[in-house]
């Protein structure tokens, strides 16, 4: 008589087919593979559900504004999208506007973007400026936020100048990036990151510049465009020309504090196939090889779909970081390594170029913005590239409008076919929970309990 054994533990069952960290074994490059692709932080927490009305409910939103967006760090802009003293950046969140100011070579502040006088905005375009001037009245403020004039001082004998400075956000910086927070008892950037910084020592953020950068607004809840962009799970049915060479359902999922991590192979089989793909069908997949084009590289005999992409990694970057291509692993120039920090903010690692920020688009509930940036690195022996503008796509245009993404766009498209939809069933639920996976789900998880957590806060 067979006994069969017991079932897994709640988050300890695994996707049949290579690990991650079995695949990592396997790399052409083993000595290279970094200690941050094989750490490992994953533990099961709940499986309890989630409910729809955090996605549907005004109530909930005023929650968030209340508890979050008033009180976390959230990344506002790029260093070098104000690189010169009196660059002006705004950033907007949930009806807060919020100027971010170049007030020296070394110095960053940000002011809520309000005149003191009657409260018109200072500001409504990015842009260099010697004085903060309100339009309206001309009562104006220097670039360090202390004030400078009032129009007709004599009919003010009530204001008293040393007081009247703007009043200012917490700001701190990391890899490039610009972070402010409304909270002026909040901890500070460092203690919020907490070990995130260690995991990008080897690929630092701030030797990158920002080559593209386009939003696109959608009718849908901040958190459900978001989570789009949190797991592999959802690739088997939403992007099934990439299985023959993605590791969807092997992906590795982690998370420490206030960030979380998920590792998507590239350039090895999804286990969903019901056969074993070539090494050069699994290439074509990685590239995006078109039905009607020709392969991009034919591969013959001893070559790997993740050997020869990571050949091509190398040889490009040497163009700007030398030697030190040299130096990187198959996974670091396969892999999609994609990080989270609550609430919004999500950097990938190693050289990919992508990063993501998702916001509410103005103080609406069921719309949101989808940012997603190329952080390139480039040649030091020359200028850095300055940062391009943000280009703009409204809820009706088509991510192709935007071919800075290449073939990204074509990819986003069929995530975006989904979000509204997505919103729309949630507000036709009767089911009161949304039901999480417990590993594959596991970013989604975590980004949910800290959201409960800083709700519970007082």
């Amino acid at each position: 008589m067979t006994t069969l054994s017991e079932p897994p533990s709640p988050g300890e069952a695994r996707s049949p087919g290579i690990s991650y960290q079995q695949l990592l074994d396997t790399d052409s490059r083993p000595e290279n593979v970094p200690v941050v692709l094989r750490w490992q932080s994953y533990h099961f927490t709940d499986d309890t559900d989630i409910p729809v009305s955090r996605y549907t409910s005004r109530e909930f939103h005023e929650l968030e504004k209340d508890k979050v967006w008033n009180r976390a760090w959230q990344m506002a802009c790029r260093s070098d999208d104000i690189a010169e003293v009196g660059d002006t950046l705004n950033y907007d969140i949930c009806g807060q506007s919020i100027l971010v100011v170049r007030v020296s070579e070394s110095e960053i502040k940000a002011y809520f973007n309000a005149c003191l006088h009657r409260g018109r905005q200072l500001r409504e375009h990015d842009g260099n400026a010697t004085e903060l001037r309100c339009p309206f009245h001309g009562f104006c403020w220097n670039l360090n936020g202390s004030l400078k004039q009032v129009p007709c001082e004599w009919d003010f004998p009530h204001i008293d100048p040393d007081t009247w400075s703007l009043p200012e956000l917490k700001v701190g910086t990391w890899g490039g990036f610009v972070f402010v927070n409304m909270d002026p008892n909040c901890e500070s950037l460092e203690a919020f990151l907490g070990n995130l910084p260690s995991h990008f020592e080897k690929w630092p953020l701030e030797n990158r510049y920002k080559s593209v950068h386009v939003a696109r607004v959608f009718p849908a809840n901040w958190k459900v465009v978001q989570e789009a962009f949190m797991e592999a799970f959802h690739v088997v049915a939403t992007h099934p020309q990439l299985l023959a060479g993605i590791g969807d359902a092997n992906s590795q999922y982690d998370f420490e504090g206030n960030f979380s991590r998920a590792i998507t192979p590239n350039g090895t089989p999804s286990p969903h196939l019901s056969y074993t793909p070539s090494e050069q069908e699994m290439f074509d997949a990685v590239s995006d090889r078109r039905l009607d084009q020709p392969s991009f590289i034919v591969l013959t005999d001893g070559m790997t779909a993740r050997s020869v992409t990571g050949n091509g990694g190398r040889i490009n970057l040497r163009k700007t970081i030398g030697d030190e291509a040299d130096k990187l692993s198959d996974a670091e120039l396969s892999e999609s390594i994609y990080y989270t920090l609550f609430p919004n903010f999500h950097p990938w690692g190693a050289y990919n170029r992508i990063t993501y920020r998702f916001r509410p688009y103005g103080d609406n509930h069921e719309m949101s913005i989808m940012e997603c940036m190329f952080l390139e690195p480039f040649d030091p022996s020359k200028p850095k590239p300055p940062s391009v503008p943000i280009h703009w796509l409204g809820p009706d245009d088509d991510w192709t409008e935007a071919p800075e993404l290449g073939m990204l766009a074509r990819v986003f498209n069929q995530d975006s076919f989904n979000l509204p939809r997505v919103q729309v069933g949630l507000r036709s639920m009767r089911k009161p929970g949304v039901t999480l996976a417990n590993y594959q789900e596991t970013k989604l998880r975590h980004f949910h309990n800290l959201l409960n957590e800083w709700i519970a806060r007082p």
